[in-house]
């Protein structure tokens, strides 16, 4: 439980190892330009480059829970203005950028972050940023001249606009002794914003040039000889026995594997017609048709599947968890292959998952495959899928029975709709994606209809759209159909929707099991269970919120992870919290669902009552010691508060 009042009802923001990796993966441009930056010049342009790169993909935690820097935040400060994972990975970086600057010491043991980086390397090519005008060079120099710290803390007010209170609380987490000598170093550098974006300091947009090609020539004489004698060897000591390896009746390997050939053949992919739908006795992606303006592209198609079959060490790979990213199983089916924000794009749908391929108009060079599991889905949650996004904004391809599509922000209950334009193949405008950083000053949300029923659904970061409904879990009802009482509910709930971010969630059901009237006349609360399902069944996150009539955002007081509260199969919850009345005393109240016939707290307030789910007790003085809440149900069994 959670001591909340009603000056502030702050709600906690947990930041997990997926929820990392994918601020990381969002931001991983920004994130080396921060590590280049920090880098001391001297490195020379070649080995910063691949330093900062080996310094940002070394930034996540190396187990789940808890990271290596005092452990992964556990809340939001008010303060922040970036997500928590965006800002924790930005802690993490500076952090080592600072070791690898620092010089090695004879008698100290080096960093990890002070060797050269193992990964990632480039053979026979030196890279280096695209060169900037006089004002860049003048700003490198001058950067050349401080310290680490003091680079860091240039970055933080030039690159990332932060007052020098956030600064100095992002310098300490950072591992600056002294954040305040380093500020004012930084105050004898001018580094403008517009400075610090520009291509001279950009290592993720590289120019190449070739290594000493003599020397490289006569190392290539040499390994080419190791190559040959290696070969000798391995061909001496596999020739006696069953043969070559241990497989024995093991298919080949894929490039001479049939069933594989014919699952990467993009003539063998399934298409289905544009009107099967409509006489289908099944609604969801089993019946959407091809659509996209490169459906007859065979060589990007080609491309998609072989990706999809053995990604390269140069894809950014991504699966929703119990997602398996492993290669088709047969052909699969083409939803879309299209052009969309400067990328070639194609979606595939096997049964189990839907895949999502990108890559650049330019290039293949930075291609992108996503995996999202989609097994079970009905008509409410195969109503769209995620086929562009860009940092702030994503669009959709909506289904084929999909006849309207509008947005709403979630954050103003009594808002209209605003219609949201769609091409002939079902692509949606941008949308504002509410998973970018953000104060959480907005939260759009897109309504889907097919004439009969309108769909609420929301961006998480993943391929599939995440559907909202609130009511009982007996029969949740779609947020656009639930009434102003349920948008008003919402509006105070959206932004807690994070705590769901990269965790394969399906809908999200905001449910209020409960009102109290306040002790000393402060009015009427709420009291909300938030259950976030996921694809795969397992892995739900639960949520008991407190919403006092003057707060502007609900406030978490329980959370349990993968827990049957509030679902469908166990449709009861208790839940309490220490609640400040207006004129300064403070009470413990508890909460039932409409099962609970009693409640009762012991430890630091005791009370009870016998016949009613609400509970409003006393504390007597400053409260301190934890309080125990205990129900009993209509068929006498017990239910402990949600913690």
């Amino acid at each position: 439980m959670l001591n909340v009042s009603t000056q502030e009802l702050a709600a906690p923001s947990p930041v997990d190892v997926d929820q990392a990796e994918a601020a990381l993966v969002e931001h991983y441009p920004r994130l080396v330009r921060i590590a280049y930056l920090v880098l001391p010049p001297g490195l020379g342009r070649n080995r910063r480059v691949l330093t900062a790169h080996a310094v940002v993909q070394r930034s996540l935690p190396r187990r789940r829970g808890a990271g290596e820097d005092g452990g992964m935040p556990g809340q939001r400060r008010p303060e922040d203005a970036v997500d928590p994972g965006y800002a924790y990975v930005r802690a993490r970086v500076l952090r080592r950028a600072l070791e690898a600057g620092r010089p090695l010491r004879r008698k100290a043991w080096p960093r990890r972050a002070q060797l050269p980086p193992l990964l990632p390397q480039v053979w026979g090519l030196r890279l280096f940023p695209r060169a900037g005008g006089a004002e860049e060079l003048a700003l490198d120099q001058r950067l050349s001249g401080l310290s680490g710290e003091g680079r860091a803390a240039c970055v933080l007010r030039g690159l990332e606009r932060q007052g020098d209170a956030e600064a100095r609380r992002v310098l300490a987490a950072a591992g600056v002794a002294d954040p305040g000598a380093a500020l004012a170093e930084a105050d004898t550098v001018d580094a403008a914003h517009a400075l610090l974006e520009s291509p001279e300091f950009d290592p993720c947009s590289l120019q190449a040039r070739p290594t000493d090609l003599m020397r490289r020539r006569q190392h290539g004489r040499a390994a080419l000889v190791a190559l040959a004698a290696a070969v000798v060897c391995g061909a001496l000591l596999g020739m006696p026995g069953d043969g070559w390896g241990p497989d024995g009746a093991a298919a080949p390997a894929y490039a001479r594997n049939p069933v594989a050939e014919a699952a990467l053949d993009p003539g063998n992919l399934r298409r289905v017609a544009p009107a099967a739908w409509e006489r289908s006795a099944r609604t969801d992606f089993s019946v959407w048709p091809a659509r996209g303006g490169l459906t007859g592209d065979a060589g990007l198609l080609r491309r998609a599947l072989a990706v999809w079959a053995r990604p390269g060490p140069a894809v950014q790979v991504s699966a929703t968890p119990g997602t398996p990213p492993g290669p088709p199983m047969g052909p699969p089916q083409l939803l879309f292959a299209g052009e969309v924000d400067q990328a070639r794009v194609v979606l595939f749908h096997d049964g189990l998952r839907a895949v999502r391929y990108a890559e650049p108009t330019d290039g293949t060079e930075g291609a992108a495959l996503d995996f999202a599991r989609t097994d079970g889905a009905d008509p409410a949650s195969s109503g769209a899928l995620v086929v562009g996004r860009t940092h702030a904004n994503v669009r959709y391809l909506t289904a084929p029975w999909v006849r309207k599509v509008s947005a709403r922000d979630l954050l103003v209950p009594s808002g209209s709709a605003r219609p949201v334009g769609r091409d002939a193949h079902g692509v949606t405008d941008p949308l504002l994606s509410p998973v970018a950083p953000s104060r959480c000053r907005a939260w759009d949300a897109m309504e889907v209809s097919d004439g009969a029923t309108t769909r609420t659904l929301t961006d998480l970061g993943e391929l599939t759209p995440v559907r909202l409904t609130a009511g009982a879990p007996s029969e949740p009802a779609d947020l656009a159909a639930a009434g102003p009482e349920a948008r008003a509910e919402w509006a105070r709930t959206a932004c807690l929707l994070p705590m769901a971010r990269a965790k394969g969630v399906r809908s999200v059901n905001s449910w209020r099991f409960a009102e109290q009237r306040l002790p000393d006349a402060a009015g009427a609360a709420a009291w909300l269970c938030t259950r976030a399902d996921t694809w795969r069944g397992t892995g739900g996150t639960v949520l008991a919120q407190f919403q006092a009539p003057s707060a502007k955002a609900g406030a978490v007081v329980a959370k349990a992870e993968d827990s049957p509260a509030c679902g469908a199969r166990e449709p009861r919850v208790l839940a309490g919290a220490l609640w400040q009345a207006p004129g300064g005393h403070w009470y413990m109240l508890a909460a039932g669902s409409d099962r609970v016939v009693s409640v009762a707290a012991s430890g630091g307030a005791k009370g009870g009552v016998e016949d009613g789910r609400l509970l409003a007790v006393p504390v007597p003085g400053k409260p301190g010691e934890q309080v125990e809440l205990t129900g009993r149900l209509e068929d006498g069994s017990a239910i402990t508060a949600l913690r």
